[in-house]
């Protein structure tokens, strides 16, 4: 396959995974949300939740509409922020095991900005 069609299937998996955790931030009550783990104060969970989702739409609509497509490697970056405080408060939390996912989103939503970033030179 194509490095553009990898990135796209990668981008859009993401798309629906960070969608779907920030949808879920904004809509459940915070007390839903604070089980195991570490607990957050429920403005933060609240703010991760409007950034995921925002993270969500500009992994695809910049780079699909071609209307400002540097925001999309932006986007990417953002959420290797998200991903990087997800995966040390998870191991704060003393589940070294299940910061393994948080991690292996982050690795890709860093491949996507890095990838994307080199694609806005070559177009």
């Amino acid at each position: 396959m194509r490095t553009n069609t990898v990135l796209w299937i990668i981008q859009g998996l993401l798309a629906g995974l960070f969608l779907l955790a920030g949808g879920m931030k904004l809509v459940l009550p915070v007390e839903a949300t604070q089980q195991g783990g570490m607990a957050l104060p429920g403005s933060l969970l609240r703010f991760i939740g409007v950034a995921e989702v925002c993270g969500s739409v500009g992994l695809i609509l910049p780079w699909a509409l071609r209307i400002r497509p540097v925001l999309t490697p932006l986007a990417a970056a953002g959420l290797v922020i998200i991903m990087l405080g997800a995966t040390v408060i998870t191991v704060l939390g003393g589940q070294v095991a299940g910061a393994l996912f948080p991690a292996v989103v982050g690795t890709l939503c860093a491949a996507v900005a890095y990838r994307r970033s080199l694609l806005l030179y070559v177009a």
